[in-house]
């Protein structure tokens, strides 16, 4: 599990619209890594459109934003379409990134256990070094709170 000061680990995934992203490509240009449980669940939603609506100000800091879950490519295109997303979406079918940087952990709801993300998200500086880590993400404040966290590197 990946901790501030480390590296970040290396990745290559789809993302909405077919293309693919590589993580180390986007230096040196810090990166906001925020990995969500599903797409158009009313938190995961209300997460990346708050990140939508910070987009131009986190650009304005040099920074990238990827959002991250096991939902599919095509799944993540009617997910950006319906709520007007601007943010890339990542698809990690596999849970291979998200188990990496130990986002992926048993949870309960109503007594029974599962194997899902959970939601936290990571600040990765120019250098691909992790600045900051956000575990067990509440949503109301969050991107503005990673937003501060930009500017402040």
């Amino acid at each position: 599990m990946p901790d501030t000061g480390q590296t970040a680990p290396d990745f290559t995934l789809p993302r909405d619209g077919g293309d693919q992203i590589t993580l180390s490509a986007l230096r040196p240009a810090p990166v906001v890594l925020f990995f969500y449980p599903r797409d158009d669940t009313s938190g995961c939603t209300r997460e990346a459109i708050a990140f939508t609506a910070l987009q131009g100000e986190f650009e304005a800091a040099g920074a990238h934003i990827l959002g991250i879950s096991k939902d599919t490519v095509a799944r993540h295109d009617k997910f950006r379409d319906k709520h007007d997303l601007g943010v890339p979406l990542l698809s990690d079918a596999e849970a291979d990134i998200c188990e990496q940087y130990g986002v992926w952990k048993e949870k309960s709801m109503y007594g029974k256990k599962f194997w899902g993300i959970e939601r936290s998200t990571f600040l990765i500086d120019g250098s691909g070094q992790i600045a900051r880590v956000w575990r067990k993400v509440k949503v109301p404040g969050h991107a503005e709170e990673v937003l501060q966290a930009v500017n402040a590197l």
